[in-house]
């Protein structure tokens, strides 16, 4: 099993930025991919970025450039930078988890972002 924690979350002004942390009971190198997606209200729930146990990295659309998802193994933590914030960023954050065998998926709680002026 794996137990994820968010954290980072908070209120910031449009232009901001924000570091959001992931920590994993285990180590995440022996996770095939991290993630973190979001969820704003009345919203599906959207990936925003990704990455896998070999270093490749995948980001939507509405985050490119702005966002970058990097993990520090020793740490067992994986972290989602968000800088040039925008009021649509406004969501819950979710860390998420994907076993490289058996594909298991596991989710974190939940930390809130608002972008607002």
């Amino acid at each position: 099993q794996v137990q994820l924690v968010e954290s980072g979350g908070g209120l910031v002004q449009p232009g901001g930025s924000l570091r959001l942390s992931c920590a994993a009971s285990r180590s995440i190198f022996a996770l095939g991919r991290m993630g973190w997606y979001r969820q704003a209200p009345g919203n599906q729930l959207e990936l925003v970025a990704t990455i896998t146990s070999g270093g490749s990295t995948n980001y939507a659309d509405s985050v490119k450039g702005r966002f970058t998802i990097s993990r520090d193994n020793a740490k067992n933590t994986v972290y989602l930078q968000m800088n040039s914030l925008k009021p649509e960023d406004t969501a819950v954050y979710y860390c998420n988890a994907v076993t490289s065998i058996l594909g298991n998926n596991y989710w974190g709680q939940g930390t809130q972002v608002t972008v607002s002026s």
